[in-house]
């Protein structure tokens, strides 16, 4: 599991307790001696408004074909889980580097890095 590949995992629900099986980008590969991964939550329901750290997943451009995912997804940077290697159920597709790149800056402008 490397950084910009995207899984199917079992992540965090928000407000409710317990997980949800959703697309996930790596942010890291395995950390430490426990097997857990940066990871961003990725959607299919597109909100009205955009926030600055949400990146639009279109699988109909070129650019994002090798995600494999199946409809228009929302990347939001700002959902944001450690989670534990055995919450991942299966490998999707992976983000081009040029992509990762410009996520990368949306992340550090979001931490403030």
């Amino acid at each position: 599991m490397k950084p910009g590949e995207i899984y199917i995992a079992r992540f965090p629900f928000g407000d409710v307790p317990g997980m949800k099986l959703r697309p996930v980008l790596l942010l890291t590969s395995s950390i430490g001696s426990v097997p857990e991964v940066l990871a961003a939550y990725i959607s299919s329901v597109t909100p009205t408004q955009l926030l600055p750290s949400d990146f639009l997943l279109d699988p109909g451009k070129p650019e994002f074909a090798a995600t494999h995912l199946k409809v228009l997804s929302v990347l939001r940077l700002h959902k944001l889980a450690t989670i534990h290697t055995s919450s991942i159920v299966r490998y999707l597709g992976i983000l081009d580097t040029p992509l990762r790149e410009v996520l990368s800056t949306k992340l550090r402008q979001l931490l403030g890095l």
